[in-house]
This record gives C-alpha cells, sequence and structure tokens, in this order.
C-alpha cells in the first residue's frame, strides 16, 4: 500500500514567502481560493473558473489545498456523486491576501496593454 509523502516544512529551502507561493501558488489555486471567498461551490463550478484545465488538474490542485487545510471538501453519497469545496477557517484567513492580489491584478493589467490583456480583463471583469 502507497502512503502520502507528508510535507515538512523544514525541507523546504528559502523564505517564508517561499513557504506561502509552495502552498497557495499553482495556475489555478489561487482562483479557487478567491471564488471560495464567496461559500461553497461544486466540482462544476470551479472547473467553470479554470477553462482549459484538464479535470485531473482541477482535482489535482483541489486535493493540494485540502492537505494544506485550506480547502474543506465533502462528499455526498448520492448517484452521480455529488463533492462540494469550502474554505477551512485558515483558508478563510486568505481573505486580505487575496483581494489585495486581485486589486494588484486589476491594475498591473491596465498599466500593461498587451494583446493578451483584452482576454485578461474580460476574465477579471468576471470576478
Amino acid at each position: 500500500m502507497l502512503t502520502k509523502k507528508k510535507k515538512r516544512w523544514d525541507d523546504i529551502p528559502g523564505c517564508s514567502l517561499e513557504a506561502s507561493l509552495n502552498v497557495i501558488g499553482g495556475k489555478w489555486k489561487g482562483v479557487f481560493l478567491f471564488h471560495l471567498l464567496d461559500g461553497t461551490m461544486r466540482f462544476n463550478e470551479l472547473s467553470r473558473l479554470a477553462r482549459g484545465a484538464s479535470p485531473r488538474l482541477i482535482v489535482k490542485q483541489l486535493r493540494e489545498l485540502e492537505e494544506d487545510g485550506l480547502v474543506h471538501r465533502k462528499v455526498y453519497a448520492v448517484v452521480p456523486p455529488k463533492v462540494e469545496y469550502s474554505l477551512t477557517e485558515e483558508g478563510r484567513n486568505l481573505y486580505n491576501i487575496l483581494h489585495a492580489l486581485s486589486e494588484w491584478g486589476k491594475l498591473w493589467v491596465d498599466n500593461h496593454p498587451l494583446e493578451r490583456s483584452e482576454t485578461i480583463s474580460n476574465l477579471i471583469d468576471n470576478t
């Protein structure tokens, strides 16, 4: 039987910022955390936020957030399966950080007009 390797923070080189980014970094983790601030969401709702991401990647990132104690996963024993995700107390502690990052991102996009900024602006306007 395989056992999960427990993360050991003392094995991570660098500063506390590096540890923070190891936990909340990842293409979709910040997006999921930000939207979960509004409340519980189902898998399909979260997957719509991660346009172009494979279900496997979405599950992987949600599981990592769960393992790190930021997200709670509730599975209902029904057919078809129903799974809901919500923030834990520790996850809700990221409220100010996530909102500050969102505001910084809006300013950054406004000050760096590129072809891709139109797409990014549309995504930001929907948050």
